[in-house]
């Protein structure tokens, strides 16, 4: 759940929803591509040599700006729309916990995801916000050391996406999707059924960041949790248990779907 009682115009202010009436906006655009299938194909100059260098060197003539994040007058949110604008694809981490009294249950959206290592297997999850105001899911992260790492696909896009609303306390964003909870192995969250991949992890630490402009101000966390157990479904990997695919797992950031949860989360 995000902290919109403490930054009420953090929405507007970023303009993350470009139009008033997606719905409207939606309607004028072409139907999802279900059509489309995976397939791989060349690189982009299949004959290209150690030396030669980019593929259109006309481009090296073009000039570039340079910009200070921490320009005197420039918002951070600036630096916010230029990141997630020029950064991609990247993964959205779709995260279950579980609230430290055991009751309470989670089920959000990351932008700010990826994995860090496979020996151990390490993933990362930045949060907006300090310690202080902490979103629901790093509040659980914290107070249990526990989550689940699900993977999008365009199967349930919609379904996550929605899990992104500022749900009324005590609401779980499990029964406003309509998505299936499925027992974890080795932590108490649950996984996403529609999943194909999901991962159990456990917080291995998390670190607080201070802004450079503001001093004082804490501005996000940074989790890394260490991942305890895999299950993927059985139509998507191989027999030894080592590749997952693509063509069935279809992770959304490099899908066009995967920007749609980008934009509107």
């Amino acid at each position: 759940m995000a902290d919109s009682a403490s930054k009420p115009d953090a929405s507007a202010s970023a303009k993350r929803k470009p139009h008033p009436d997606f719905k409207k906006a939606e309607a004028s655009r072409p139907p999802f591509g279900l059509s489309t299938k995976l397939h791989f194909v060349q690189a982009p100059k299949p004959d290209w040599q150690p030396g030669q260098g980019a593929n259109d060197p006309s481009n090296i003539s073009t000039k570039h700006r340079e910009i200070d994040p921490y320009a005197a007058g420039r918002p951070a949110v600036h630096n916010y729309k230029l990141l997630i604008s020029g950064i991609v694809p990247r993964p959205v981490g779709f995260v279950s916990t579980v609230a430290g009294d055991g009751e309470g249950t989670n089920l959000a959206p990351f932008s700010y995801f990826n994995v860090l290592n496979h020996e151990p297997p390490l993933f990362v999850l930045g949060f907006s916000g300090g310690y202080e105001r902490a979103k629901d899911t790093l509040r659980n992260l914290l107070a249990t050391e526990e989550c689940v790492l699900n993977i999008i696909t365009e199967e349930y896009i919609e379904a996550a996406n929605y899990t992104s609303i500022d749900a009324p306390a005590g609401v779980s964003e499990w029964s406003l999707s309509g998505l299936h909870p499925a027992r974890s192995k080795m932590v108490k969250p649950d996984r996403v059924q529609e999943a194909v991949f999901s991962i159990e992890a456990k917080l291995v630490e998390t670190r607080e960041w201070e802004s450079r402009a503001v001093p004082g101000k804490k501005t996000g966390v940074m989790a890394i949790v260490e991942g305890v157990r895999f299950w993927v479904r059985e139509d998507a990997i191989d027999e030894e248990g080592v590749l997952i695919d693509l063509a069935v797992r279809l992770s959304c950031p490099n899908h066009p779907a995967g920007r749609l949860i980008d934009n509107r989360s």
